[in-house]
């Protein structure tokens, strides 16, 4: 299970290392993406996968004939880049996705069970502060979702 929070620099070539517990769960090939909200994805090739599978939303992938799942899959797929860790644990996040986001010289690399999530370091921050404020409240509105 992926979890925890941290920050780390990006170095002059544009690279920032994944934390050391990330590393052997992650393996050597992640899939990076455009996540929700202000941050991207990192997900395992395995979790990849599934998530692809639950993203074609039918047995036979006519996935293609709904619209909003045509630009959602776009927006998932079409900017997503397989990337390799190197050997001491670093990546290389493609400019387009740097940019989305806003990284420059630190990113906040955030465990979420199956997947990873980089932020801006100082928007990650301000997110945060965010949510633990309204977490009970959050916690009470999953509660009573549940049966």
């Amino acid at each position: 299970m992926l979890i925890g929070e941290y920050i780390h620099t990006i170095d002059d070539k544009n690279r920032v290392s994944m934390p050391a517990k990330f590393r052997k769960e992650l393996g050597k090939k992640i899939i990076i993406t455009p996540g929700l909200g202000a941050c991207l994805f990192i997900f395992t090739a395995k979790e990849w996968e599934k998530v692809s599978k639950k993203l074609s939303d039918s047995d036979s992938d006519l996935s293609f004939l709904k619209a909003d799942q045509r630009n959602f899959n776009r927006y998932m797929f079409g900017r997503a880049a397989e990337v390799e860790i190197d050997s001491i644990g670093r990546i290389l996040i493609p400019d387009f996705l740097k940019a989305r986001i806003g990284l420059s010289s630190s990113a906040a690399i955030v465990g979420v069970r199956d997947r990873v999530e980089v932020w801006n370091d100082k928007v990650w921050a301000e997110n945060k502060a965010v949510v633990e404020k309204q977490a009970e409240q959050l916690a009470e509105a999953l509660g009573n979702g549940q049966k």
